[in-house]
C-alpha cells in the first residue's frame, strides 16, 4: 500500500480535498461514513488520551499506538497525522516519520513551533529560527521514501508568514500550511508566494481562521482543508446535552426514536472495523 502517493494525488486533483480531524476509534469510525480523509489531530488526540491541552503533552509511542489501531480499522482512508513540532529532537522526530511509514500513515505535519508549544489558533507561540526549523524539515524529508510531508509555520508576523511560506514552498515538502492564518487576503498573499506548491488550510471553531466553504478555499487556491475539531466539539456538546438531561429525567433513559443511537446501532458501527470484514480498494495498491 503506498498511502503516501495516494494522498499526494488526490490534493494535486482538482478541487479542494477535505481531511477532518478524529480524537479517537469512535470519532473516526462515524468519519469514515462521510469522508475519505482523516486529521490524527493533536488537539484532539491530547484532549481525549490525555485530558490535557494541546501544548506539547502527547507521547510519540501514544500517536504512533494510535495511527496504528486507525491504519487497522481503515485500511481505504488517507491518514494525515499532526505530529507537532517532531517532539522537540531532529532524531525523534525522523524516528517517528519512519515509524508512521512503516504503519501506513499518508502524511504527517511538521511545525516550525519551539517548546513550550501552543495550539496554532491561540496566543503565545514561538517559533524556532527559520534555519533550524529548515534544518529538521530536510531531514525528515530525506527519512521519508512515500509519506507526505506538510512544512506548517506558525508565524504571525505578516512579513514573516511570508518569507517562510516561500522558503517552505523551496523545499522538497509536498505541501505548506499556515496555521492561525487570519483573513482571505493572507491565504490570497500565501498562495501567491508559494507558487505551485499545494497549499492546506486549517479550520479550527473558534479560531483565528475565517469560515470558509470548501468552494471558497478552491476558489483562493487552496488544494486541501484539515478541520481540527468538528467531532471533538461536536461530541463535547452532545455529551453535555444527553447527560444534563438525565440528571434532570431523575435517571431515566429517554425513549429511542428511529434516528436516535443505541446497543444495536452502536455495535453495528464498531462491527465494521473488524479487520476480515474490508473490502480494500485498489486504488490505494
Amino acid at each position: 500500500m503506498r498511502y503516501g502517493t495516494a494522498l499526494r494525488e488526490e490534493i494535486g486533483r482538482s478541487g479542494v480535498t477535505p481531511l477532518v480531524g478524529i480524537f479517537d476509534m469512535y470519532s473516526a469510525s462515524i468519519a469514515a461514513q462521510y469522508f475519505e480523509g482523516m486529521f490524527v489531530s493533536g488537539f484532539g488526540f491530547a484532549a481525549s488520551y490525555y485530558g490535557l491541552p494541546d501544548i506539547g503533552f502527547i507521547a510519540w509511542p501514544d500517536m504512533v499506538g494510535f495511527v496504528q489501531r486507525l491504519r487497522l480499522a481503515f485500511p481505504d482512508r488517507h491518514l494525515l497525522v499532526d505530529i507537532d513540532d517532531g517532539y522537540a529532537d531532529v532524531e525523534v522526530a525522523c524516528h517517528v516519520v519512519e515509524q508512521l511509514q512503516m504503519l501506513g500513515a499518508s502524511g504527517v505535519i511538521l511545525e516550525d513551533q519551539q517548546r513550550p508549544r501552543r495550539c496554532g489558533h491561540v496566543a503565545g507561540k514561538q517559533i524556532l529560527p527559520l534555519e533550524q526549523y529548515l534544518e529538521k524539515l530536510n531531514l525528515v524529508l530525506a527519512t521519508r521514501t512515500d509519506l507526505v510531508v506538510v512544512a506548517r509555520t506558525d508565524a504571525t508576523d505578516e512579513d514573516e508568514i511570508l518569507r517562510r511560506a516561500q522558503a517552505l514552498a523551496a523545499t522538497d515538502a509536498d505541501a505548506v500550511l499556515v496555521d492561525g492564518v487570519r483573513s482571505v487576503e493572507r491565504i490570497r498573499q500565501v498562495r501567491g508566494v508559494i507558487g505551485a506548491k499545494p497549499l492546506l488550510f486549517n479550520q479550527i471553531a473558534g479560531g483565528l481562521s475565517p469560515r470558509l466553504s470548501l468552494t471558497e478555499l478552491g476558489a483562493l487556491g487552496v488544494d486541501a482543508a484539515i478541520y481540527s475539531t468538528p467531532c471533538l466539539f461536536a461530541a463535547h456538546a452532545a455529551m453535555t446535552e444527553a447527560l444534563a438531561k438525565l440528571r434532570s429525567e431523575d435517571g431515566r433513559l429517554p425513549e429511542i426514536g428511529a434516528h436516535d443511537i443505541d446497543v444495536a446501532s452502536s455495535t453495528a458501527l464498531l462491527e465494521a472495523n473488524i479487520s476480515r470484514r474490508h473490502h480494500r480498494r485498489t486504488d490505494l495498491a
